[in-house]
Formats: C-alpha cells, structure tokens, sequence
C-alpha cells in the first residue's frame, strides 16, 4: 500500500526524488507555474496519468483523488534574507502558504511535509510563523518542525532550511523531526569472538581503532550494516549494493574495485588528493569542507556577499622556473584537466592557516544538481530539452536536497504503516 502524496510547487522534483529513492510512495500529481523547471520535471519523471495544475491557487481539491500526504517547498523568496521579506504582505508568493492550507482542509491528509528558509522562524519577529502554526493548528494538525543542514546528509553543501511536518492530531507527535541525540548509543555486539570475527550493531558507537591498543576498547570487529552501503573516498562517495564487491582500502571510479554510484557530487568532494576544495566566490575568498549553499544565483560570478556561494578550487604545488630574464618565480605546477569553464590563479590560507596555490572555476550546472542529491542521469534528461545553463543553475539553487527528503519520507513511511495499517 503505497503513500499516494501531491507535490506542489514542485519545482525539479527533490521532493518526488527523495520519496522514490525511499520506495514505497506514489505521486498522484504536482503543481509547477514555472514553465521550465516543470519542463525538466516532465523529462526525468515521465508523469503519465497524474494531474498537472500550473496556478496553485487555481486548484480544485474536488479535482484531487484521496491523499495521504502534500509535501511542498513553498516559494521562500519573501521570508529569505536575500528577498526583501515582504511576507505575507506578498501578494504572489508570500500568501501561498494558504493554498497549501486550503486544499489540506477539504482532502485531510495524513501528513504535511513542508521546507522554507530558516529565516521563515523570525520573520516579522515570528508572527509569521505564528500564523503558519495557529492556521495548521485550526485544520487539526499537529505541528513538528527543525532546522537541516543537507551537509548532515551525504552531500557536501552546508544548506540550512526548516522542515515543518504536520499530523492529523493524535499521531506519531515528536516522532519524525528526532534527527539529533544528546547522548550516543552504546556499543552492541551482536555475535561475540575474536577480532574479526565479533560482530557489531551498526546502531552503536563504533570502536575507537588505537595503534598497538589491547583489549575490547582498542580492536574493531565487523559491523552489521544495511546496503546500500555509501562511504566518502578520495574520489567522492563510493556506493555498494547488493551483489557488489567491496575494497574500500583502494576506492576508485572502476566498477571492479566496488561500484561507485554517480549520483553523488564525486569531482567536488572537498580535502582529497585530487586537489578539490571549496572556496567562497567573493573577494573575502575562503576554503571551505562544504560548498556553500546552492542558490538561484549561483550563475552570478564573483560575488559582493561574503560567503555566498562556492566555487571549484583546484590546488597545484607550485614549483620555480627560469624566466627568459634569468630570474626564479613562482609558478603553478602540474596541469589539471577541467571543464571548459574560465579559471584564475590564487593563493589562499585555509583555516589552519596553511597556504595553497591553484586556480578556481565556478561549480558547472550538473555539479550543482549533485550537491543537491540529483543523479548526472535526471540532469542529462533536463538538460537534453535544451534548457539553458542559465535556467539549470538556479534550479538546482530552488530545489529542496534529495537526501534531505529521503530521510524524512523513511521517518514518515514508518509512522504511516504503523498508524494506518499496524
């Protein structure tokens, strides 16, 4: 029995994405007014036989089939810090929010996901959120809701945004948003032995791995672990599946030494031999572990906003030539084989105030939709309509993180079968 769910202002379908790679969910059909992001949307899902409606606010809920769930990213622009936080006092886009509201009055659903910026908690020194909860709470929802980091979630883009689960009262509450622990969960052995031999739930604190300790606290044992199995390398994120053969001690690209999925960001991975960092796009430039966050503006260039958003640095040891002027100088090293995107020189300190030398580049579309959890084969789908690098850009910076969705959608797709069906 699947999760039969709506998607409005659907966008390039994080939400639908997030929700498939879960399983056990159908979209029924999803609301878009852009007419080229619904355009890639219809390229990677294929939708047949779902309803379409372009004007959220043109939507009959008597033209919707029985829902379990409206999942929605509503427009944020008039609660974000780079708008101009209009609110509800937005006529176009900051009173969507109760289009949402009115077709959750008349179809019920069991469960509402919603996403929007952090910034949607103090808007109008909270009133606006105020609201949010009060309209919820009249429908007979019960209300959850925290701030994500989608860096927390297997994809090196630090991108905060608050996720809002409602419930039909009198269900599952404080259950879903339970993302954060005080305290670890102690280390549980499932099958005793010697080293090697023992096993571990993958539920517990792993063992610390200490040169030359003795003992239970310095050896490890295997762990039972669920596939797909997903693990950061030099190259990016290697992701075995059943079947597959696994050699983390030499990850690599080739199939034969464990698959490596292609759907996470592996030419961005940040602090590998490859040569890849982040660096901020602005003249403030700093290196960073994650690229910033995603926006609809990240085709923009150099930036005047510190720390607004990311681009490629690629590090080269720099070496002394001999100048026709019979002078040493410094130079960049080895060449780097790269996507024909413009480049300039730079030296930088990191945060441990090591320098580095290397050039940088902006972050190419499709690298884009990594960092937000899409696979190169949904952005080769959308990009084949001819849309323009332009228009990729900032779907990428509008869209909701994928992995992000799937941890909630598993969260609500155990509550649902316990409440609906256990």
């Amino acid at each position: 029995m699947a999760i039969r769910f709506f998607d409005m202002f659907a966008g390039i379908g994080g939400f639908r994405s997030g929700f498939e790679a879960v399983g056990g969910f159908e979209c029924i059909g999803h609301c878009e007014i852009d007419k080229y992001a619904n355009q890639a949307y219809n390229a990677i899902y294929q939708p047949k036989g779902e309803i379409f409606f372009e004007d959220a606010r043109k939507i009959d809920p008597k033209d919707l089939p029985d829902i379990d769930l409206i999942c929605a990213g509503f427009p944020c622009q008039s609660f974000s810090i780079a708008g101009l936080r209009k609110g509800f006092k937005d006529d176009a886009r900051g009173t969507l929010f109760f289009e949402i509201a009115r077709i959750a009055a008349i179809k019920r659903p069991s469960f509402l996901l919603l996403e929007n910026v952090p910034g949607l908690l103090s808007h109008d020194k909270g009133r606006t959120f105020a609201t949010i909860l009060n309209t919820l709470d009249e429908l007979g929802y019960d209300v959850a809701w925290q701030v994500l980091n989608s860096k927390n979630f297997g994809v090196p883009q630090s991108r905060k945004r608050v996720y809002i689960i409602g419930y039909l009262r009198n269900r599952c509450a404080g259950e879903i948003l339970s993302f954060t622990e005080a305290n670890g969960t102690p280390v549980i052995q499932i099958i005793p032995g010697t080293q090697g031999e023992r096993v571990y739930s993958d539920s517990g604190v792993g063992i610390t791995l200490t040169s030359g300790a003795g003992g239970f606290g310095g050896k490890c044992g295997l762990y039972k672990v669920e596939l797909p199995v997903k693990v950061k390398t030099k190259t990016g994120y290697q992701m075995a599946h059943p079947g597959d053969s696994i050699d983390l001690a030499y990850p690599s690209l080739d199939s034969r030494r464990g698959r490596v999925g292609d759907n996470i960001a592996h030419t961005v991975t940040p602090g590998n031999t490859q040569g890849y960092f982040f660096i901020d796009m602005n003249e403030d430039a700093k290196l960073t572990d994650t690229a910033r966050c995603i926006t609809a503006r990240q085709d923009s260039g150099i930036s005047k906003h510190k720390g607004e958003h990311s681009g490629v640095f690629i590090e080269s040891e720099p070496r002394a030539v001999l100048t026709p002027e019979k002078e040493f100088v410094r130079q960049q090293g080895r060449r780097i084989k790269e996507p024909n995107e413009p480049m300039f020189t730079l030296t930088v300190q990191d945060r441990h105030g090591v320098v580095h030398y290397g050039r940088v580049r902006k972050l190419t579309p499709k690298e884009c939709w990594r960092l937000q959890g899409f696979t190169d084969e949904q952005f080769n789908k959308a990009q084949a309509t001819g849309l323009k690098d332009g228009r990729l850009y900032k779907m990428a910076g509008n869209a909701v993180s994928v992995p992000v969705i799937s941890a909630l959608g598993q969260k609500i797709k155990e509550i649902y079968y316990e409440q609906e069906i256990g």
